[in-house]
């Protein structure tokens, strides 16, 4: 099949255009440095000509609540018209668990507004809810840093590596469209300051995790529950401890 993945420049789209094209699919980057623009509607007619699926796992430069409901609004909005017009027969797209439990988020409001417009198309269509990837736990952890203390609170955390999102969006994309959603997790779930205090451990990181019930996840205060998935979600099989890139130097 001939998939298009929108973002797949990215962390998570260039680990499916290499999956997709190890099983013989003819997977396709479309990206603004591929010269598909989704904001303007630049390269979109000319990139999914022929194409069967679309996969989009791309995400807003911007996090502020207004800048990302626009990007996620405009971007669907115009990949929709363009996938209608050509005749795509599945629009896959990644979202996040827990949208609906932190609608206040301006982040998540912004996923939940993309999943509406993506329901209501008339083009068969699935969503991978993913928790959060095992990439961003350093950048997590450096945004929740105050001072040389990270405060992080002690609520449920099921991260999952990047690779197993590709993989699980990738089976999803082949498959018949599910007009819903599946959920993604890793194959642990912690305690989110547990977590973090042994992460930075076996990172040989001086700073203190801080137990704090009321510190923010992305500008919002998550509920026990708000970041692991439902019964009956798809596990990984990857192991934070065992993670290639659980030490690396960087973010």
């Amino acid at each position: 099949m001939k998939i298009v993945v929108i973002g797949g420049t990215g962390l998570i789209g260039s680990k499916l255009v290499t999956q997709l094209g190890e099983h013989g699919h003819e997977a396709v980057a479309a990206a603004p440095s591929t010269g598909v623009n989704t904001l303007t509607g630049e390269g979109l007619a000319e990139v999914l000509a022929g194409a069967q699926v679309v996969i989009d796992v791309s995400n807003s430069p911007s996090f502020e609540p207004a800048a990302v409901l626009e990007f996620f609004e405009t971007s669907t909005r115009n990949l929709l018209a363009a996938e209608a017009a050509a005749g795509v027969g599945h629009h896959v797209a990644i979202s996040v668990v827990g949208t609906e439990r932190m609608p206040e988020n301006g982040y998540f409001r912004a996923k939940i507004a993309q999943e509406q417009l993506i329901g209501t198309s008339g083009i068969p269509f699935s969503l991978v809810h993913a928790t959060q990837f095992f990439e961003f736990v350093r950048s997590i952890a450096d945004g929740a840093t105050d001072g040389n203390k990270v405060r992080i609170a002690p609520v449920r955390f099921q991260p999952i590596a990047g690779d197993e999102v590709a993989q699980a969006v990738g089976r999803v994309a082949v498959g018949t469209p599910l007009n819903g959603r599946v959920e993604v997790a890793g194959p642990d779930q912690f305690r989110m300051d547990e977590f973090f205090r042994d992460a930075l451990a076996g990172w040989g990181d001086p700073r203190e995790v801080v137990t704090d019930p009321h510190a923010l996840y992305f500008g919002s205060t998550p509920g026990e529950r708000t970041l692991v998935p439902d019964d009956g979600a798809t596990l990984g099989k990857i192991h934070y401890r065992d993670w290639a890139g659980q030490n690396a130097t960087g973010k």
